[in-house]
C-alpha cells in the first residue's frame, strides 16, 4: 500500500532538513527550531510538481530576508539518489521542486503491483472506528435526507477502511420512546377505522398519516380479523407494534442493500432499557454529580461544560428522554464496546445536539474529540427544470425506493440492472458536495447517456477502457501486458504524464478524504481523472499504432482502469464493462 505522493513529500521534507543542518555547520544559517516543513503542489505547472515556503516559516529566526533564506537552502541541499532533478527559488522565497519523470513510472508500477490495493493506506493504524448514519425512526419508509446520509456514512466509512481503519457500520433503531407511542396509535386507529369506519375513532393530531400504516392495518385484518377490538388499548397497540415494526425494519434493510448499504451491527434502543444499561447510565451521571432535580424532572448539568442550558433526562412524569437513551448508547459505545472513535451522520437540523451530546462524552470521562459529529444540508429534487414531487402510497415525502426506482426507469434494464443504475446515480450526485452543501439533485441530468451527467461520464471512462483492451486482442492480437515487457519511457506526451500524474494522487485523495471525512473529493477526483484520460485519448492514438508504443498506452489506460474502478467501489457504485451512449 504505497502512497506515491506522501513518499515524495517526505523525501522532500527530509532534504530541506538535511539542508537547514548544513548551512548551520557551514556557518551560513544559525541553528533553527524548524516547524512543520509545509510541502505543496503548487497551481502553475512552471512551478514543479512541488512547492514549500520554509524560508519564510524560519525567517524571524535566521534574521535574513526569506530569498536570501532560500538559495542558502537551495545551494545546501543533496539531491543524489532522489526523484528530485532540479530546485528554484521563487518570488519572495518561495522553494520549487522540479521532478524527473521517473516518479511517474514507478507510479506505474505501483499501480499494476497493487491493481485492487492501490488507493489504499495505513494512517489508521487498526484504530477502531463507528461510524453510524441513517438510523431513521422505523415508522416508515426511508426519506431523502435518510437516502444523503445513507450515501455519505457509507461512502466515509469506506474511506476510512481504505485508510487502516477498523471500521464498523452501524444503524441504531430508535425501536423505544414517543415515535414508537405515536406508531402503535397511528395503528391502532387505522385497525379501528378499517374495521368500525373512519368516524368510529378520531386519528391522533400527531399521528403517521403515510399510507403504509392503512396497508399495515388491512394485511393484519387479512390475517388475524378483528380479534383485537376486545383487547386492552395498550395490549393491543403494543401486539400491533410487534406486528407492524419487523416489517419496517425488512423494508428499510432491502431499501439500504438496494441502495448499496448493508450493516455491521443494527443496534437496537430497546435493548438500552431491558439490559438495564439506561438505569445504569442514569445512575452513572448521577454519581458524578452531574445531575440535578429541579421542576419534578432530572436535568443533566450541561452548563457545567460550557452548554447555555441544562437538558432534562428524566421527565417529571418518571420516562427518560431520547437525550438520555443517547448518553446510554454513547457510553455502550465507548466503555462497553471500547470504540476508539465514533463518528454520527446527522442532518443539518440536529446542530444544537452537537454540543450537548459531546458535554454528555465528557461527563462519562471520555475525550469529546474522540466523537465527531457530521451534519448534512437537505436535498432537493429537480426534473426537468422544476421541483420534483411525487404523490407516492408511501405518503407526501418521495421515498428513498421512489427514487431509485425513478433513476432507474428505461425500458431497456431488467428490474435488477434498473435498481443497480438508480443506486448508482444517487450515491454519486448525493456525494458530489460537501456534506455541509444544500444539494439540489436534478433528476433529468442522472438519467442522461451523455458525458454531461458526471456518473455516467465516470462509468463510461470505465466502460471505454475496457473496449480498447478487448478490441486491442481480438482485433489486433496484442495481449494486455506484462509490465516487464513495456518501456515505460515511451509514455512522454504532455497527456501521457498528466494522466500519470493524476493516477499518482489517488492514495494522497484517500488520505485526506479520511482526515476531512469528505467523500465528495472522490467524486470530484473520478471526475478529474476520466477528464484527463479524455485528453489522452484524444491527443494519442492506441490501436493501430507501432506494437511498442501500443503495448505502452495499454498499460498505461490499463493502470487508468484500476483507479477509476477502485474509486467507484469506495464509492459503492458500479465500473461497467460495456455502455452504451446516446447520439448527439
Amino acid at each position: 500500500m504505497t502512497n506515491v505522493i506522501q513518499n515524495l513529500t517526505e523525501e522532500i521534507k527530509e532534504v530541506i532538513s538535511k539542508s537547514l543542518i548544513k548551512a548551520y555547520n557551514e556557518g551560513e544559517l544559525p541553528q533553527v527550531e524548524v516547524p512543520e516543513i509545509i510541502i505543496e503542489i503548487p497551481r502553475e505547472e512552471e512551478h514543479g510538481e512541488f512547492s514549500t515556503n520554509i524560508a519564510m516559516q524560519i525567517t524571524k529566526q535566521v534574521k535574513k530576508a526569506p530569498r536570501q533564506t532560500a538559495e542558502i537552502i537551495i545551494k545546501n541541499m543533496e539531491l543524489q539518489d532522489t526523484y528530485i532533478e532540479k530546485v528554484e527559488c521563487a518570488g519572495p522565497g518561495f522553494i520549487n521542486f522540479y521532478l524527473n519523470v521517473k516518479w511517474l513510472y514507478d507510479t506505474i508500477k505501483v499501480i499494476q503491483a497493487e491493481r485492487e490495493n492501490y488507493g489504499k493506506i495505513n494512517i489508521g493504524n487498526g484504530q477502531k472506528v463507528m461510524v453510524e448514519f441513517v438510523s431513521a425512526n422505523p415508522t416508515g419508509p426511508l426519506h431523502m435526507g435518510n437516502a444523503r446520509g445513507g450515501a455519505l456514512g457509507d461512502c466515509i466509512a469506506n474511506v476510512l477502511k481504505a485508510a487502516g481503519y477498523d471500521v464498523t457500520k452501524e444503524f441504531y433503531i430508535n425501536d423505544a420512546g414517543n415515535q414508537i407511542e405515536k406508531f402503535g396509535k397511528s395503528l391502532e386507529a387505522r385497525y379501528l377505522q378499517l374495521l368500525l369506519g373512519e368516524d368510529a375513532v378520531v386519528f391522533p393530531e400527531d399521528g403517521y398519516q403515510g399510507e403504509d400504516i392503512a396497508d399495515h392495518m388491512r394485511d393484519y385484518i387479512a390475517l388475524n380479523g378483528d380479534k383485537l377490538l376486545k383487547v386492552e388499548q395498550v395490549e393491543r397497540q403494543k401486539i400491533l407494534v410487534e406486528y407492524a415494526l419487523p416489517i419496517n425494519l425488512e423494508r428499510i434493510r432491502t431499501a439500504l442493500k438496494n441502495y448499496g448499504i448493508e450493516f455491521d451491527v443494527w443496534f437496537s434502543e430497546k435493548s438500552l432499557y431491558d439490559s438495564g444499561e439506561l438505569q445504569e447510565t442514569l445512575d452513572f451521571i448521577k454519581e458524578k454529580g452531574y445531575a440535578v432535580e429541579k421542576e419534578g424532572a432530572i436535568w443533566f448539568k450541561a452548563t457545567e461544560f460550557g452548554i447555555e442550558k441544562d437538558e432534562v433526562i428524566v421527565r417529571n412524569n418518571g420516562l427518560p428522554t431520547y437525550f438520555a437513551s443517547d448518553i446510554a448508547y454513547h457510553r455502550n459505545k465507548f466503555l462497553k464496546r471500547k470504540f476508539d472513535r465514533v463518528i454520527n451522520l446527522l442532518g443539518a437540523d440536529h446542530h444544537g445536539h452537537v454540543a450537548r451530546m459531546k458535554a454528555a462524552v465528557s461527563a462519562m470521562g471520555i475525550d469529546a474529540n474522540k466523537l465527531d459529529v457530521v451534519l448534512f444540508q437537505l436535498v432537493r429534487l429537480f426534473k426537468n427544470g422544476e421541483a420534483y414531487r411525487m404523490s407516492k402510497r408511501t405518503g407526501r415525502a418521495v421515498s428513498l425506493n421512489d427514487l431509485i426506482e425513478e433513476l432507474g426507469k428505461d425500458g431497456l434494464r431488467s428490474d435488477e440492472e434498473a435498481i443497480v443504475y438508480g443506486k448508482d446515480a444517487a450515491r454519486f450526485f448525493f456525494n458530489m458536495k460537501a456534506s455541509g452543501s444544500h444539494l439540489d439533485f436534478d433528476m433529468s441530468l442522472a438519467v442522461e447517456k451523455s458525458n454531461e451527467n458526471p456518473v455516467f461520464y465516470a462509468q463510461y471512462a470505465h466502460a471505454r477502457i475496457c473496449s480498447i483492451i478487448t478490441g486491442a486482442k481480438e482485433q489486433d492480437g496484442v495481449e494486455l501486458p506484462d509490465i516487464g515487457s513495456v518501456d515505460l519511457a515511451l509514455l512522454n506526451t504532455k497527456e501521457e504524464l498528466a494522466l500519470i500524474k493524476a493516477l499518482a494522487q489517488f492514495p494522497e485523495e484517500i488520505r485526506i478524504a479520511a482526515n476531512t471525512l469528505e467523500p465528495s473529493r472522490l467524486t470530484r477526483y473520478v471526475l478529474e481523472v476520466a477528464g484527463y484520460l479524455h485528453g489522452f485519448y484524444q491527443a494519442c492514438r492506441i490501436r493501430k499504432q507501432e506494437e511498442s508504443i501500443m503495448k505502452a498506452r495499454l498499460l498505461l489506460i490499463d493502470c487508468t482502469r484500476i483507479v477509476i474502478r477502485n474509486v467507484l467501489s469506495i464509492l459503492s457504485i458500479s465500473a461497467p464493462e460495456k455502455m452504451e451512449k446516446q447520439e448527439d
